[in-house]
C-alpha cells in the first residue's frame, strides 16, 4: 500500500484545527478589538506589533488572534504552554529568537498559552527580552491578569479583553465550516434544521472551538440521505444530553457566580439568588461554600435589621451536614430566600470597619481609670475602678452620662442603625439613650 504524503495528514486534524482563521477577514468576533477603525487592527495591518496579554474565556480566539498577528507581521511564531514547560523551554525559545534575529533579522512572536500558570520567576524570565525587542510577547489567559500576572509583565504589555462569541459570531463560524470546501465541510452538503442550529449555538455557549467540535461529532452521527446530511435537533440533543453551565472551579467564573449570588441576596431578589445558587450547584461547587457566604451576608448586609438571619444560616449549614445534599441543598436555598427578603443593614459592617481602621491608624489610647479592674490594694490606691457606676444599680439599668470610650474619642458615634427591620427599634433605643446622656451632661454642667 502506497503511503500517503505527509501533508495529507492535515485532513485528519479536528475540524476546529482545520478551520482556524488565517487572517483578519476570517476571524469571527472581538470587533471591539479588531473592528474597523480600532487601534489594534490598524497596528496589525501596519505590521506594528507590540506585546499583548489576551484575556478571555475558552474558545474566544486568543491563540488564533496571536497566529493572525504573527502572519500579518511576517514574524516567526513560537508557542509555549505554561502547563507543560518551564525555565528550560523558555531559555531555548529565547535563544532561538536571538539566533533568528541575528541571522535573518526576522522577528519572533512568542506566544504563551495559560500564562497565568507560570510562577513569578518564570514570568520574570521574559522581561529583559521583551525590553530589548528580542521577542514580541503575547500571553493568553482565562484568569484575571490583575491577580494572575506580575505587575512587571503587565507594565510591558497591553491587556486585551476578549469576550465570549455572540450568536452572530458563532453563526459566522458555523457558516464558514459548512461552506469551506478546502478545509471545512463544504463538499459534504451538510445543513441543520433551525431548531438544531439554535441548540448548537446554545450548547456552544460563546465558545467557537466547542461549536466546531460539536458540529463535527453531529456530522459523524447523522446518516447520509441523497448525498446530503441534515442534522436535526434530536441528534444534537442525543450528543449532549445535559448541558453543564459554564463553571471553572476556583477560577474567575466561579467567583463571578458567587459575586452574582451575593449581590442578588443583598439586592433582595430571591429569584436571582436561587438562579445563581443553582448555577453554582450545577457547576459542581461545594454547597457549603454558599452556606459560608450566607453567614457573611447575614452579618454584612442584614446585621441587626434581622438577627435571625445569622441563626438561619447556621441552621442551614447544620441541616446540610446532618441530612446530606438532597435535603441540605434545599435548606441552604431556604436560607438564601429568607435573607434576600430580610430587611437590610450594613450599619454593623460599616462601624466595625471604621473602628478597625481607626485603631490601626491612631495611637493606642489608655483605658480610662474608672473602667479598669482593681483586684489589688495597690490598684485601688492608684484609682483603678474609682467612680465606675454599675449599670444594674442605675435607673433602667443604664448609667446615663457614663463614658466608655477613651477620652480622646469622647462624643464620637460610629454605629448608626438604619430605619429598617429590628434596627429601627435599635435606632429608637439608641436615640433614647443618647438623650439620657445629653440630659445627664446638662445636669452635670449646672
Amino acid at each position: 500500500m502506497t503511503p500517503l504524503p505527509l501533508d495529507f495528514a492535515e485532513d485528519f486534524r479536528p475540524l476546529a484545527a482545520r478551520m482556524r482563521p488565517r487572517n483578519l477577514s476570517e476571524y469571527a468576533g472581538q470587533l471591539h478589538l479588531i473592528g474597523e477603525g480600532t487601534a489594534l487592527k490598524k497596528a496589525i495591518e501596519a505590521r506594528r506589533v507590540f506585546s499583548l496579554i489576551l484575556w478571555g474565556p475558552p474558545g474566544s480566539g486568543k491563540t488564533t488572534l496571536a497566529d493572525v498577528i504573527a502572519c500579518h507581521a511576517d514574524a516567526s511564531i513560537t508557542k509555549l504552554s505554561a502547563v507543560t514547560c518551564g525555565i528550560k523551554e523558555i531559555r531555548e525559545a529565547i535563544a532561538q529568537a536571538q539566533q533568528r534575529q541575528q541571522q535573518n533579522q526576522q522577528r519572533t512572536l512568542l506566544f504563551v498559552d495559560e500564562v497565568h500558570r507560570f510562577n513569578k520567576s518564570q514570568q520574570d524570565a521574559f522581561l529583559p527580552f521583551i525590553e530589548d525587542g528580542t521577542i514580541i510577547f503575547i500571553g493568553a489567559t482565562t484568569e484575571n491578569p490583575s491577580f494572575a500576572l506580575n505587575n512587571a509583565i503587565l507594565s510591558r504589555a497591553r491587556v486585551c479583553v476578549l469576550k465570549a462569541l455572540t450568536d452572530t459570531d458563532l453563526r459566522q463560524v458555523l457558516q464558514q465550516a459548512l461552506t469551506d470546501k478546502e478545509r471545512g465541510l463544504g463538499n459534504e452538503l451538510i445543513s441543520l434544521t433551525a431548531e438544531a442550529e439554535q441548540l448548537l449555538l446554545q450548547l456552544a455557549a460563546g465558545d467557537g472551538r466547542k461549536l466546531l467540535n460539536l458540529l463535527e461529532q453531529a456530522v459523524e452521527l447523522t446518516d447520509t440521505a441523497a448525498n446530503a446530511k441534515l442534522i436535526g435537533f434530536e441528534t444534537l440533543k442525543h450528543l449532549v444530553p445535559k448541558q453543564l453551565p459554564g463553571f471553572d472551579n476556583q477560577g474567575d467564573m466561579f467567583y463571578d457566580l458567587i459575586s452574582a449570588f451575593h449581590k442578588s441576596v443583598r439586592g433582595s431578589d430571591p429569584d436571582a439568588a436561587l438562579y445563581w445558587y443553582c448555577r453554582i450547584l450545577a457547576g459542581g461547587a461545594d454547597p457549603l461554600y454558599v452556606a459560608r457566604r450566607l453567614l457573611a451576608i447575614a452579618s454584612e448586609d442584614i446585621g441587626n435589621a434581622d438577627p435571625r438571619a445569622l441563626t438561619l444560616a447556621l441552621n442551614a449549614w447544620d441541616t446540610f451536614e446532618r441530612v446530606g445534599p438532597a435535603e441540605g441543598e434545599r435548606a441552604i436555598a431556604q436560607a438564601a430566600v429568607y435573607m434576600a427578603l430580610a430587611p437590610k443593614s450594613n450599619a454593623v459592617y460599616r462601624a466595625f470597619n471604621q473602628l478597625k481602621q481607626l485603631v490601626a491608624e491612631q495611637p493606642a489610647y489608655e483605658v480610662p481609670l474608672h473602667l479598669r479592674n482593681a483586684p489589688t490594694k495597690l490598684m485601688q490606691q492608684l484609682g483603678f475602678g474609682e467612680g465606675y457606676r454599675y449599670a444594674h444599680d442605675e435607673h433602667g439599668a443604664y448609667a446615663a452620662g457614663e463614658r466608655y470610650l477613651p477620652a480622646e474619642l469622647a462624643g464620637q458615634q460610629f454605629y448608626q442603625p438604619v430605619n429598617r427591620g429590628m434596627e429601627k427599634q435599635l435606632a429608637e433605643k439608641l436615640s433614647y439613650l443618647r438623650q439620657l446622656d445629653a440630659d445627664s451632661e446638662r445636669k452635670r454642667d449646672k
